[in-house]
């Protein structure tokens, strides 16, 4: 079953209730938000108040008028259980009836986990408990009775699938020990070889070997892994896995099974997106579902109702300063849009955040995280862009002959960044004046400390530096002719094979990419380190050959 919502304001329903609805409440609102699934028609429309009412039990005082898609509500109303009972943490032991897991189902109809899936996506409906200490899918017998009574003929014909004959096991087995013995694959890999000439299924064969290696541990075939990986070995596969290794390999290369190696992944993610500091200023409005669509809607027009008006740059500024008018400056009413918008993602990013366990972090999850957190740093982006020119316009009130101009408008672009975080748009006043006083304030205290340091190391040969000619290379100069290295060399490495360019790039941290020895880079190509210096040494050759025949003057060769 999908992990999204189809509908966004169920699912701020649930996590309203998550964070302030007490436990007994929530295991309420499960209990009542099953019986309404078993009433919800896929052809029909509900409106999102009455299925407010029924899960809550009392309407609301407000509620948009939505009309949402019955389909889109069965499936929504099945995450709904689990993900809220999921935050109760209630021990099968405390369930008003008997809690079958997912083994248990299977054994009870004789079927596999992977039509356990299939039921629950087709309305089994499950909840999590507390089993043997961890939070598990379970299913209450009351839930699996109604499933059964209205699929009927889907669960006869699963019961009725042919089990393996002793002598179709015992093949298996053969086969499987064979294949792992001359190093043909690990669990996965080998079950579906085998799936695919026994003509069974891949989780069938699976399975199967589980139980043998579980019944028999001293004949096991794909014995248990080595104990658990230290952090230095989790650092080590996550950064691979950054630079574009497979999982594949890195199960090999660390002897895991590739489902341990993304949760690995998984897990180091977490960590480096728990260990980044969010702050946002929060405000009533984040705490109503209702609100979502009209924060996170497009920006206002300006109060006149037209389109802001780009002002033409003075002829003559640099292209620093001419780029800034290119950017319209924002209304009252946009300026709170964008600042509400940027706080509001930042704080359904840390609500996904505090719900996160490192050791249990699911893909979905950590991208969407990343998605907001992305989202607001966007929108961040477009206020301070929108507010250089201020920044410019107090820079030059506060140039001297000892203070560079560019200098102080890049002190002031780093106060302009921080008081964006820091202003708390609901007040009410206008950002340009609180941004106004924190540069100011900055230059304040910078100016005096620069000239400070100034007087305090003179030299007494000042006169003599001044009228010494510069010979320095012009900055825009030297821009430009560092894009044309850059375009130089990328043009350069296009004329090399995948392998040359591949190991020159890595070898040399080309691009960004991490710098990598030659046994690391031997290991990834499966080949020697020798091998690989070769490669270098070759791939060094044609590229001062190219640099020669295009006159190129590219220092590194």
């Amino acid at each position: 079953m999908g992990s999204s919502y189809c509908h966004p304001a169920l699912k701020q329903l649930k996590e309203q209730q998550a964070r302030f609805a007490p436990k007994q409440e929530r295991l309420e609102q499960v209990d009542r938000a099953e019986t309404l699934l078993g009433e919800i028609q896929p052809e029909k429309q509900y409106p999102y108040e009455y299925l407010w009412y029924r899960i809550k039990g009392y309407r609301p005082e407000t509620a948009p008028e939505l009309l949402l898609e019955g389909s889109g509500v069965r499936h929504d109303l099945r995450l709904f259980i689990e993900d809220l009972s999921g935050t109760v943490g209630q021990a099968v032991d405390q369930a008003a009836e008997p809690v079958l897991t997912v083994e248990a189902v299977c054994l009870r109809f004789n079927v596999s986990t992977r039509t356990i899936t299939r039921w629950r996506r087709q309305g089994l409906v499950a909840r999590r408990f507390v089993i043997d200490g961890r939070t598990k899918v379970g299913f209450l017998e009351s839930s699996v009775m109604r499933f059964v009574e209205s699929h009927r003929d889907q669960v006869d014909r699963g019961t009725r699938f042919r089990q393996l004959t002793d002598e179709e096991r015992d093949e298996i087995i053969r086969r499987a020990r064979r294949m792992a013995q001359v190093g043909q694959g690990g669990l996965v890999e080998i079950a579906r070889r085998i799936a695919r000439k026994m003509g069974r299924s891949t989780e069938t064969v699976r399975t199967t070997l589980k139980s043998y290696d579980r019944g028999h541990p001293d004949r096991a075939i794909f014995p248990p892994m080595a104990g658990p990986l230290d952090e230095e070995a989790k650092g080590q596969i996550y950064r691979l896995y950054r630079r574009g290794v497979s999982a594949e390999v890195l199960a090999t290369q660390f002897g895991r099974t590739r489902s341990s190696v993304y949760r690995v992944i998984n897990e180091m993610r977490a960590l480096r997106i728990l260990s980044v500091k969010l702050e946002f200023m929060p405000h009533p409005s984040f705490d109503d579902p209702t609100a979502s669509e009209t924060i996170l809607g497009p920006m206002p027009l300006p109060a006149d109702g037209k389109a802001p008006r780009r002002t033409k740059a003075p002829k003559g500024l640099p292209p620093y300063l001419a780029s800034l008018y290119e950017v319209p400056l924002l209304g009252r009413e946009q300026e709170a849009h964008l600042f509400r918008k940027m706080n509001y993602l930042k704080c359904l990013a840390n609500r996904l955040r505090d719900q996160i366990d490192p050791s249990r972090a699911r893909t979905s999850d950590l991208d969407e995280i990343e998605r907001l957190q992305e989202d607001a740093l966007a929108v961040k982006n477009q206020i301070i862009r929108s507010n250089l020119r201020l920044v410019v316009s107090i820079a030059k009130r506060h140039v001297g002959p000892s203070n560079n101009f560019f200098e102080l408008v890049s002190d002031g672009n780093m106060s302009l960044i921080r008081a964006v975080e820091k202003f708390d748009y609901a007040r009410g006043n206008k950002f340009s004046t609180y941004a106004s006083w924190a540069i100011m304030k900055n230059f304040a205290r910078t100016i005096p400390e620069e000239n400070y340091r100034r007087d305090r190391f003179v030299t007494g040969h000042e006169e003599m530096f001044e009228a010494a000619a510069d010979t320095r290379i012009d900055e825009h100069e030297y821009e430009s002719a560092q894009r044309r290295n850059q375009e130089a060399v990328k043009g350069m490495l296009g004329r090399l094979d995948d392998r040359e360019r591949r190991i020159i790039i890595s070898r040399y941290g080309i691009n960004g990419v991490s710098e990598q020895t030659l046994e690391q880079l031997g290991r990834e190509l499966g080949i020697t380190k020798e091998r690989v210096r070769q490669i270098e040494s070759r791939a060094q050759d044609k590229l001062r050959r190219i640099a020669i025949e295009e006159k190129l003057d590219l220092p590194m060769l």
